[in-house]
């Protein structure tokens, strides 16, 4: 009896250590997950000030004047900005569509690809250059605008964060579609 008795106690020892052991959770790998951004549809409102130009823009932004009629608009749930800077014409109009091209092609080097879409607005007298740059360059969006004769206009996004297209796309194509507004809608007074 003694040798069941001991046998029945290593068994039970045996059992209840397979049962303590095997009762921890398995470790199974999770899959990769992506952060889903969802932003409100885009409202849009006529800016207008003392400044000699107006344009659509989203009601959720943030608008400064910085001087000289150049702004900043701000999108604090996004870390991103649109600059945008005002000059008047004065038969330099060569040197600032250089400027505008130059500014916009110093990102090649980061930049997968520059894609440039013609605007032209006869009704308004606003022609321009929209670029769409691709890849982890300081900024995906840029325009210039202008009436040949007097007005010429630029702008810029920037993100606060590390240049990460993947991870950043979302809010850039959002804040893109605003630019295109706001370059679609632009007149001047």
């Amino acid at each position: 009896m003694e040798t069941s008795f001991k046998h029945i106690i290593g068994l039970a020892f045996i059992f209840s250590t397979l049962l303590f052991t095997s009762c921890k959770d398995d470790v199974l790998p999770k899959p990769s997950s992506q952060l889903r951004l969802d932003y409100a549809v885009a409202e849009y409102a006529a800016f207008e000030n003392h400044c000699p130009l107006t344009f659509d823009m989203n009601s959720d932004a943030v608008i400064k004047e910085k001087g000289d009629c150049g702004f900043t608009i701000t999108y604090p749930k996004m870390k991103a900005t649109i600059y945008l800077t005002y000059k008047t014409v004065n038969g330099d109009i060569d040197k600032l569509l250089g400027d505008a091209q130059r500014l916009t092609y110093e990102h090649v080097i980061k930049a997968d690809d520059i894609l440039e879409q013609p605007f032209i607005n006869d009704d308004n007298k606003v022609y321009g250059m929209f670029y769409k740059v691709g890849g982890n360059a300081a900024t995906n969006s840029q325009f210039y605008a202008t009436d040949s004769i007097k007005h010429f206009v630029t702008g810029s996004v920037y993100f606060y964060a590390k240049p990460n297209f993947d991870s950043i796309m979302p809010a850039e194509d959002y804040i893109r579609n605003d630019m295109q507004r706001l370059m679609e809608t632009l007149k001047w007074k």
